[in-house]
Parts: C-alpha cells; sequence; structure tokens
C-alpha cells in the first residue's frame, strides 16, 4: 500500500512538474530578445558569446534576432556612429523586449547616446574592465564587465622573464587602447616599450623591436589589423622570439608563450539567463553588473622550445 501511495506521489509531483514547466514556457510566447554584436561573425572573441546566447535561448519559445555592427574590421568612429543608428533602426523596427549588445562599442555608440534610462531593457556583456565610463548602471541596464586575468598572467610570465622591463604590442583598437590603460590603472604595470599595430608590417616591427628592448611582453588582440594572417605570424614570432610573451586570448596563444584565456561563453550563457530574468518581470537595475571569473592556463610548447623552457605549469593546457 505504501508503494503504491509513493508511486501516486510521485505521479503527481511529475505531473504538476510538467504543468509547471508548460505555463513557464507559455510566459514567454510571443516574446523579442534582440542581441546586437559590435563586431562581425568568425571573430574568436564574440562568436562564443553568440554561440552560449543562441544556446540558453533555444530552449524557450523566444524569436531571437542577431545582427552585426562590424566595428573591430571597421574602426573609425563615423563607421561605428553609421553602425549604431542602423541598430537602432533594427529596434524601432523589431521591437524587441529585452536588447543583449556585446562589447564596448554597442554600448558607447548605442545605448549611451539613446537608451540611457530608457523603457526598453539592455544587458550588455563583453564591455572591458570598467562600464561606469558610459555611465553604467542606468535604470534599464545590466551585464558582464570583460576582465582579464591579468595578475594570473604576470604572475606565471615572471618566472621565465630574465628582468623586470615589461612591453606590450596590440590592434590599434578601441578595445586594446582600454586594454592597456586599465592594465596600467589598476594593476599598476609600467611597461617600458608599448606598440600599437594598424598593420601587419607594423605589428611585426613591433613584435621585433620588443625581443630586445624588454624582458617579457603582454600580447592582447591582434584583431583590426586587417592584413593580418595567423600562419606567417606564427612562423615569424617563433622564428625571432626572445623574450616570454603573454597574452589573455585563446587565439593569441600561437604567438605567445603562455596565457590565462578568458571563457567567452560564460558571458553569453549569463547574459541570456539575465535576459530570461528581465522577461519574468526582474528589473535591470535589480541585477547586479558582474564581472568574468572563469579561465583556462594556456602554454604553448612549441614557443618554449624556442625558448629553451622545460618546466610547464600545474594544470596547464598544452597548446602545441
Amino acid at each position: 500500500m505504501r508503494r503504491s501511495r509513493a508511486r501516486s506521489l510521485w505521479r503527481l509531483l511529475a505531473a504538476l512538474f510538467m504543468i509547471g514547466a508548460a505555463f513557464a514556457q507559455a510566459a514567454y510566447e510571443g516574446k523579442k530578445i534582440l542581441y546586437i554584436n559590435s563586431y562581425h561573425i568568425g571573430y574568436e572573441g564574440s562568436d562564443p558569446i553568440t554561440d552560449s546566447i543562441k544556446a540558453v535561448l533555444k530552449n524557450y519559445p523566444i524569436e531571437l534576432k542577431i545582427i552585426y555592427m562590424d566595428t573591430k574590421r571597421n574602426p573609425a568612429e563615423e563607421f561605428s556612429k553609421a553602425a549604431a543608428l542602423k541598430a537602432r533602426t533594427t529596434i524601432e523596427e523589431f521591437r524587441p523586449d529585452v536588447v543583449i549588445a556585446s562589447d564596448d562599442n554597442a554600448s558607447k555608440y548605442l545605448i549611451m547616446p539613446y537608451y540611457k534610462d530608457a523603457e526598453l531593457p539592455f544587458v550588455f556583456c563583453g564591455v572591458n574592465w570598467d562600464a561606469s565610463i558610459y555611465g553604467f548602471p542606468y535604470t534599464n541596464v545590466t551585464g558582464m564587465i570583460e576582465v582579464a586575468l591579468v595578475s594570473e598572467i604576470f604572475r606565471h610570465l615572471k618566472k621565465y622573464a630574465k628582468g623586470d622591463r615589461i612591453g606590450f604590442i596590440a590592434g590599434d583598437t578601441l578595445s586594446e587602447r582600454k586594454n592597456l590603460e586599465y592594465y596600467i590603472k589598476r594593476f599598476n604595470i609600467q611597461f617600458s616599450q608599448i606598440y600599437f599595430a594598424k598593420t601587419f608590417d607594423e605589428w611585426k616591427k613591433g613584435y621585433l623591436k620588443l625581443q630586445d628592448e624588454v624582458d617579457m611582453a603582454m600580447m592582447t588582440s591582434h584583431v583590426g589589423i586587417l592584413d593580418w594572417d595567423d600562419a606567417q605570424a606564427r612562423d615569424f614570432a617563433e622564428q625571432h622570439v626572445k623574450i616570454p610573451i603573454g597574452t589573455e586570448h585563446r587565439w593569441s596563444i600561437p604567438f605567445a608563450l603562455m596565457g590565462v584565456a578568458k571563457d567567452f561563453e560564460e558571458m553569453g550563457s549569463w547574459s541570456a539567463r539575465a535576459a530570461l530574468k528581465i522577461l519574468d518581470g526582474v528589473p535591470p537595475s535589480k541585477i547586479p553588473i558582474t564581472a568574468n571569473k572563469k579561465g583556462q592556463l594556456l602554454f604553448n610548447a612549441r614557443m618554449a622550445e624556442k625558448l629553451g623552457i622545460d618546466s610547464i605549469p600545474s594544470l596547464a593546457e598544452i597548446v602545441r
């Protein structure tokens, strides 16, 4: 008799769960989310964000629309302003219930000038280091700030350096200049040499100079260098490297010794779930702005061999 009652209870609970799930699904019927990507399809820093947003929202009867501003490959301010106006037109035509926007340019050129404290809720992600420069938080905005795990990168990098002089090299974009600013401001890093490159040739010249000017270097994203060639860059780096180089991006590890790569899927998943909370009736102002926390230690075995390094950090993912 007890077993029969237990089975009946479990059946009742299962039925109630299914009814509750059906009601929850029905609550999202007809809802729309617009995802605005500041960059372009194929960019390794935003593709995982896009994929993870899709992965979370595919389980709900929500219409998801995605648009790309393409401002990484077109860094001119006038292009960014025009791209923001196109995104604003899409918002007016699509009439989303929530907008997710990744990376700085969407916040700088779209949210800040046109949607401060508006009725339409926004969730940002990929804004580097500090969102307050765009006036966030607004009453209608929450998000996840993107930070590099810089302390961890330099903790490992210094083990292989022969001195304390530090260099920096990156593509010449808004995000990378902002990265440099916060490396200096937040971590009190004094860079001996700094190079920003608009072309592949400029990057090669800067990379080459750093080998004799500093004892270690930080290399952030090369995206934005339009004539970049991965294969040529790897061959050039391996041929000329003399110092340990660190990076915060998985896609830059072929040109560096080691790095702590950010988990961009974390940003997309958090943003999608925050958007769902807003659709559930939670105001953006009640969802605290946060920062990414996950990372993976990477170690380039090919570069280590070139530098004569045979000690591998524990728990590191070996890249060849």
